[in-house]
């Protein structure tokens, strides 16, 4: 088990350098994409590797701890490049003295460790699928939010709880996207019918939609997720009941 456990932590690890960090670096040195599209494709990346952590580790358990082994691994180093030129050239940063990359490894290990404990650790294995349920909504979710929000969003939303020119064009992608992501997850992985997983997706998605808009500081890395289990959960549980 521990040797099995071992091989996981290198495949994860393996994944973020490759795909979170050679993959979006290359990108920006050599190609012409928009910056933003390049930083949409790492949060979509980050969403992805859940399925390392769900797949590949033996107890959830070990699933936190690869985790967070990620996040002891790899903030120091960020934390030592972070002011160099090089890491201003090949890394997306929007902060002008770094620490973005920084905060949302942790936010995201956090998001995901939270997830897989309440629902592996706790409800045991059989609910995994509400992990990927959660991760999912975000992590396609918000990227759609982001990139329409930019190149097409018009109709700017001002209103004291939300930050930044976030705009109802974006806001309409991510409540979409999220749609297709908890349909699409609920349909393949739960073993629910066809049209509870559409039912559940068309209350869910608004919710993703608004808990993204006032999220502040990049938090809707953990607030997204856990407001899409929070609320998935409980009608799973009904319908059960319910025996539809």
């Amino acid at each position: 088990m521990i040797r099995h456990d071992l091989m996981a932590i290198a495949a994860l690890m393996l994944y973020y350098l490759i795909g979170l960090v050679a993959v979006p670096t290359m990108l920006k040195a050599w190609s012409k994409i928009p910056t933003e599209v390049i930083r949409k494709i790492q949060h979509v990346g980050y969403s992805l590797s859940i399925f390392i952590l769900l797949r590949l580790f033996s107890t959830w358990y070990m699933a936190v701890i690869g985790a967070f082994g990620l996040v002891v691994m790899a903030y120091p180093v960020l934390l030592l490049i972070e002011k160099t030129a090089m890491y201003r050239r090949l890394f997306v940063d929007r902060t002008e003295r770094g620490g973005e990359l920084r905060r949302q490894l942790i936010m995201v290990q956090l998001s995901f460790a939270i997830l897989i404990f309440l629902f592996w650790g706790l409800l045991g294995a059989k609910w995994h699928y509400m992990v990927v349920v959660a991760v999912m909504a975000w992590g396609f979710g918000d990227a759609a939010a982001a990139l329409v929000g930019k190149f097409f969003g018009k109709r700017r939303i001002v209103h004291a709880w939300v930050e930044g020119a976030k705009t109802r064009e974006g806001t309409m992608a991510m409540t979409i996207v999220a749609f297709v992501a908890v349909f699409l997850t609920l349909l393949f992985l739960s073993g629910l019918s066809w049209y509870i997983c559409l039912l559940i997706a068309l209350v869910v998605s608004p919710l993703c939609g608004l808990v993204e808009l006032i999220s502040w500081r990049g938090t809707d890395t953990v607030t997204v997720p856990l407001a899409t289990a929070a609320l998935v959960f409980p009608l799973v549980v009904l319908f059960s009941y319910l025996g539809w």
